[in-house]
């Protein structure tokens, strides 16, 4: 504790004049950004925040310069974790120009960037505010409250990644567990709440500075005591609930699958595939997102061999591709085909990518971004209350994007989901975003109590127990099979019965703590 005090005191009593100010939030949010994977330094969360926190509550720190800190901060954190988005360049294989690809590489990256730096801006206005005019306990309250409304409310919109949560997966499992409780939202909380507690110890009188150490203290042994605990509970499972489920990771890039070549090496990968986990006796097969890039359930898809062999070997097939929808649309869908050839099952993706599979404002973009790409449709999404059903009962799916929407999950636990079944693409992009796109999917089968299984066109495929242990992770960028047991798990977290319950009771008792004191209190009291 010693340690983590001094070094927050060095970060805070360093730079806090106007001048050096933003040295310092760029430092919190690079920082935070090397939490989460690929590097994985997950204690660095637990302090990155203290150097905006302790800026925000300087006298000198106006409006003005409480947006300039937020948004250097947020920039910081999610510039740098979110690099992999430049990955999307080149795409030249699309007919793209060099300079038009660039443009929209970046422009991709810098719109994600904006939209969580405008997270932290908005945080530190309110930050601000309560610093004039509130005691320490509400602005620890609202600091934690507020944080956890904001991203709340991110995670509803059509971008977001980055929840601070998501830094301590998948090192710190323990403190994961919480999850359970509230979903990635008591993460979020009981980051923000020892943040803002090692921040306020410099901004208190010196015989009060050890009541907040005390509260740190409390705060991390706590959380991670109940985290534990939840951790350490048995999974019981019996072999009368087990699948076992057979991976394909296909390795068909994405410059050369709608081509000819694309779609034939495709159609040979996966039909070789199925037919080496069928004749090993899996029980089911899962393949990627969009293994096969065009619409099932054609006169030529039931021509193709992997058709064929579904219905030599009988073994259920989860296939993800096209699935068609009326007026000629399509949707991005994992299919449940049994071994009769029908398709008994669908899911179509809620959550779609902004930019690659529909055109956000596209009264107003749609000009700019035909100018610079080729593509002339996209996806139609999903309904957010599908119910996807396969021979071993209902269970629970997200597509590629889908992994950072907890409550999509949550949402088919509550229906009835079983299992979790992540189908996901993730090329062009390295094998840092692979890592973080695990890390999402092992967030979700902790929260839920599920076993996950993932099935990815270029990595990482992975199998997650319901404790978060990744029991078997491919190699990137490799073409592979892989059978592994899971099973099924009917029962009900926290988080699956009550939903994001602690946001609403934080922001609760901040209301409360703000009309409770009397304003113009001294803010150090």
């Amino acid at each position: 504790m010693t340690t983590v005090l001094s070094l927050g005191k060095l970060l805070t009593s360093y730079g806090l004049t106007p001048g050096r100010g933003w040295l310092l939030a760029a430092l919190g949010g690079v920082l935070m950004a090397m939490a989460p994977a690929p590097l994985g330094l997950w204690p660095l969360a637990w302090l990155a925040l203290v150097p905006l926190w302790r800026l925000l509550a300087q006298p000198q720190t106006t409006y003005g310069r409480a947006l300039r800190y937020g948004s250097i901060w947020g920039m910081a954190y999610n510039g740098i974790a979110l690099a992999w988005i430049t990955h999307l360049h080149p795409l030249t294989w699309m007919g793209v120009p060099w300079l038009g690809s660039l443009g929209i590489a970046l422009f991709a990256w810098g719109a994600i960037v904006l939209w969580g730096a405008i997270l932290v801006m908005v945080w530190s206005l309110a930050m601000v505010w309560c610093h004039r005019y509130y005691p320490t306990v509400t602005r620890l309250l609202l600091g934690v409250g507020l944080w956890c409304l904001l991203e709340s409310l991110w995670s509803a919109s059509p971008l977001t990644w980055t929840s601070l949560s998501f830094t301590q997966s998948p090192g710190n499992l323990w403190i994961l567990h919480l999850g359970r409780l509230s979903g990635q939202f008591t993460v979020t909380a009981v980051i923000v709440a020892v943040n803002g507690c090692l921040a306020e110890i410099w901004h208190q009188q010196r015989n009060r500075r050890h009541v907040l150490g005390l509260a740190v203290l409390a705060l991390l042994i706590g959380s991670h005591a109940i985290g534990w605990g939840l951790y350490r509970q048995p999974l019981a499972d019996t072999a009368h609930n087990a699948i076992e489920v057979g991976i394909i990771q296909g390795n068909v890039p994405t410059r050369i699958k709608l081509t000819p070549a694309g779609v034939r090496l495709a159609l040979r990968r996966y039909a070789e595939g199925y037919r080496t986990l069928a004749t090993a006796g899996v029980d089911a097969v899962l393949t990627p997102e969009g293994a096969l890039p065009f619409a099932w359930g054609t006169d030529f898809s039931q021509r193709t061999d992997l058709y064929q062999a579904v219905r030599q070997l009988k073994v259920p097939l989860w296939l993800g591709a096209f699935g068609p929808v009326a007026d000629e649309h399509l949707a991005q869908s994992l299919l449940t085909i049994t071994g009769d050839g029908q398709v008994t099952g669908r899911y179509d993706k809620v959550k779609l990518v902004p930019l690659g599979e529909y055109i956000p404002l596209e009264s107003i973009l749609s000009q700019l971004i035909n100018r610079l790409s080729p593509l002339e449709s996209y996806l139609v999404p999903g309904s957010p209350d599908q119910r996807f059903q396969t021979p071993f009962g209902p269970a629970i799916v997200g597509i590629c994007y889908e992994s950072v929407y907890g409550h999509q999950f949550r949402r088919q636990a509550v229906q009835g989901g079983r299992f979790i079944l992540t189908a996901s693409n993730n090329d062009p992009y390295p094998s840092g975003m692979m890592a973080q796109h695990h890390a999402q999917d092992l967030m979700r089968a902790i929260e839920t109590d599920r076993w996950a299984a993932r099935a990815t066109n270029t990595g990482l495929s992975g199998v997650v127990d319901p404790h978060g242990h990744t029991l078997w992770l491919s190699q990137p960028n490799t073409y592979t099979v892989h059978r592994h047991t899971i099973y099924q798990r009917q029962t009900r977290t926290l988080y699956v019965r009550w939903g994001n319950w602690l946001t609403l009771g934080l922001i609760g008792l901040a209301g409360i703590s703000l009309i409770w004191p009397q304003r113009n209190s001294s803010a150090t009291s």
